[in-house]
């Protein structure tokens, strides 16, 4: 089992970019109108005969975005980024995606070109045109302008916004569920806190990438993607993690084993798949207007899919006897073994079914941010820890309702802070929630010491 989980791994990330080599991280490259993106700004801009103007699609760190007005796909207006002695110029493609190639990181100034907007259409009140953005560890930086009323909140157009933003949370709660749910598992039957379950994530999502780019049909390269995150968990376990735990190592020395784990996963991925941020198959969906409110499709089955496995997981846990022995092992695994349950065994199973989570959990996120890059799983991991932290460590629900507190405060915050603050006000009612109950919403009173 182990050789065939490592030779899939290998000959995926070995096979995904060869076919994908070409394919430009942000999906503006899947419309016509962006393949000749290049030619059409140099002439528009005057550039016959002097300096060319380039979409910098040879480099790998790219800054991208989406431009919509009302939920359409707005094409044809330009956008140019400058900085570090750099210029570069795109513009948008019919599904309303751009993106520009810049030769390193750094900050660099982005400006939207108005007089290419539509007749009729504006920059929203208070947008910022042009504005910096700045790379901070990843390959692909994603930035927003918005049209019409955008960010105006009042009256009926502050409660629309209200209704989408938290549906929007819910989706994204519910994903960070999948994930969240499985590490609380996993520490709650063996007091490990695992910092490399964010690879975890990210294996599941570049799985599901190389399975699409060798051919296979979507369904069936997801499927196979979850299988793959179940055998990553089976593989750790039982080459590292039950060898540690015969050998009486200590639950601290597992955790730094966990994150030196985590850095070798990380760069094993990073070595095969590359940096730049690759997109699945349908990443870009359509808008579905549903009454007053407007949601991407994949956020919309994101939500359904996350929800329908997540009470899947409960009544298994609630009513099978395997989620039984699950319970009695996470809650005391000695009187456990003396009742006669095999604690290694149910320890496999929540390895792998925490692996098979964090997979699914991983595609998820890929179609939500969208893309597939490297370090995704450590983008969200820290959301992931405030979950199951919030909730209460070891318990499953717990993970799942703090799961959807974190969720639904990252999206609604974005009402009121800017997009790159949401992160942050997530963490911080994790820190307000545990200052007055330390354990968690459903944790446990435990007196230590």
């Amino acid at each position: 089992m182990v050789v065939a989980v490592a030779g899939i791994f290998a000959g995926l990330l070995l096979a995904a970019p060869a076919v994908h080599a070409t394919t430009a991280p942000p999906p503006a490259s899947e419309s016509p109108a962006s393949e000749g993106s290049t030619e059409a700004t140099a002439q528009d801009s005057g550039n016959t005969g002097g300096d060319e103007v380039t979409d910098g699609a040879e480099y790998q760190d790219r800054i991208s975005g989406v431009l919509r007005n009302a939920g359409s796909p707005v094409a044809g207006v330009k956008i140019k980024a400058s900085g570090n002695g750099y210029e570069a110029e795109t513009q948008t493609a019919e599904n309303g995606s751009w993106s520009i190639g810049v030769p390193e990181q750094g900050a660099f100034e982005v400006e939207l070109d108005e007089s290419t907007l539509p007749e009729g259409m504006a920059l929203a009140e208070g947008q910022q045109n042009p504005r910096t953005v700045t790379f901070a560890g990843t390959s692909n930086i994603t930035t927003l302008f918005l049209l019409g009323e955008g960010i105006v909140l009042q009256g009926d157009t502050f409660g629309t916004k209200l209704i989408e933003r938290a549906v929007a949370g819910l989706s994204f709660g519910l994903l960070l569920a999948l994930s969240a749910v499985g590490l609380s598992l996993i520490f709650g039957t063996t007091g490990l806190t695992n910092f490399a379950h964010g690879e975890m994530v990210t294996f599941g999502a570049v799985l599901a990438f190389g399975f699409s780019a060798l051919g296979l049909p979507l369904w069936l390269a997801l499927i196979l993607a979850v299988v793959g995150g179940a055998g990553l968990g089976y593989v750790q376990d039982a080459g590292l993690w039950k060898p540690l735990r015969k050998r009486g190592t200590g639950l601290v020395p597992m955790m730094i084993v966990s994150i030196g784990l985590a850095l070798a996963l990380r760069y094993t991925i990073l070595f095969f798949f590359g940096g730049a941020t690759q997109q699945l198959p349908n990443s870009q969906s359509p808008m579905l207007e549903l009454g007053p409110i407007s949601i991407a499709r994949n956020n919309l089955v994101s939500l359904a899919v996350s929800l329908v496995v997540i009470l899947i997981v409960a009544a298994l846990l609630l009513r099978t006897r395997i989620g039984k022995a699950t319970r009695a092992v996470a809650d005391n695994p000695p009187l456990a073994a003396a009742s006669g349950i095999d604690v290694d065994r149910v320890i496999r199973i929540v390895w792998m079914a925490g692996g098979a989570l964090a997979a699914l959990g991983g595609i998820l996120w890929a179609y939500y941010r969208p893309g597939v890059s490297f370090n995704m799983g450590q983008q969200i991991l820290l959301l992931i820890f405030a979950s199951v932290t919030l909730g209460g460590l070891g318990t499953v629900f717990g993970a799942l309702i703090g799961s959807i507190i974190v969720g639904l405060f990252v999206e609604l915050s974005t009402l009121w802070l800017e997009a790159d603050l949401k992160y942050v006000g997530a963490l911080l009612i994790m820190i307000l929630v545990l200052l007055v109950r330390p354990q968690g919403i459903l944790g446990r009173r435990e007196r230590i010491g």
